[in-house]
């Protein structure tokens, strides 16, 4: 069973509590764009949003107080003058008691295509990426630079909705390129070929993290050795490549666990463990408690 990654309109439907307010202020194909003040937004959540998928990108521009969210396996405060991003595709969770005044933009990646949008690939913004820094503080002027062109686009989208795509692109562009100027990259040596080998190792991971839970799996698909990659992944991540793999794979269980009532056993093998007891003493671990404690907790918080 595939992790349920929602679409902007489920997302809404499911954390949000209905207000003419939101909906006066999201115009049609919310999907593929929107930007909201974000104390609008942060009004309307109901519940504690446990871990989750969004289609799209989100980026947070914090203007005053505080947001808190737990992206991956880590979590962050932005404050104001901070940007923190959720790539698309990525594992995110939040509370509803934030206080906080800025904006929030959501993007799909399919707005970045097109010849109104960026010649550089999307993926050279490194904090679109879920290995990239995603909580980011430009230099005063970047973010007064930053904040202009937020309120210009939502003047664009308020007035014209998505209808108005080519001139959001190529605003959008530039808020990006403006962010991506003053962006400090996770390895500063991210040019490198032990960069690259990190990178290529950790886009594997999230292709196959359910069918391949060894450092050799990956290493052979990289024409390596076991020992190469680890020296490599430690080097430039910080942590071993098996660390990343348990991470990766105590992420999508929290997802499972949270929106499916499949028995732990079931989720277990679901993410390719035939030892149901294996997988809850490895969730433990890190998590430090078992599966069934955690959906527990999810259950009491009212998602």
């Amino acid at each position: 069973m595939a992790i349920k990654t929602y679409d902007t309109l489920a997302f809404l439907s499911r954390f949000m509590t209905p207000s003419t307010d939101l909906d006066a202020q999201l115009r049609p194909e919310p999907g593929q764009f929107f930007i909201v003040p974000l104390e609008t937004m942060y009004r309307q959540v109901n519940r504690r949003v446990p871990p989750s998928r969004s289609l799209a990108h989100s980026c947070l521009l914090i203007t005053g107080g505080a947001a808190t969210m737990t992206i991956g396996f880590d979590t962050y405060t932005a404050t104001a003058g901070e940007l923190l991003f959720v790539p698309a595709g990525q594992v995110f969770s939040f509370g509803s008691d934030d206080v906080n005044e800025g904006y929030l933009l959501h993007i799909h990646p399919n707005l970045l295509l097109g010849r109104h949008a960026a010649d550089v690939p999307t993926m050279e913004f490194e904090f679109l990426t879920p290995w990239g820094n995603l909580l980011v503080r430009p230099p005063a002027d970047t973010f007064d630079a930053l904040l202009l062109l937020t309120q210009r686009l939502l003047t664009i989208y308020q007035a014209q909705g998505i209808r108005s795509r080519p001139l959001i692109q190529s605003y959008l562009t530039t808020w990006l390129c403006e962010v991506a100027e003053t962006y400090q990259p996770v390895s500063v040596t991210m040019q490198t070929a032990a960069y690259r080998l990190s990178h290529a190792f950790k886009t594997l991971l999230t292709a196959y993290v359910r069918t391949q839970h060894r450092v050799t799996d990956y290493a052979s698909q990289l024409n390596i050795t076991p020992n190469h990659l680890n020296k490599v992944v430690k080097e430039t991540t910080g942590k071993s490549p098996t660390r990343w793999i348990d991470e990766a794979l105590v992420l999508e269980a929290k997802v499972l666990l949270s929106q499916t009532a499949d028995p732990v056993s079931t989720v277990a093998d679901q993410l390719g463990f035939s030892d149901p007891s294996y997988f809850s003493r490895l969730f433990r671990r890190y998590e430090g408690v078992t599966p069934i404690e955690f959906r527990r907790m999810i259950d009491s918080s009212g998602s």
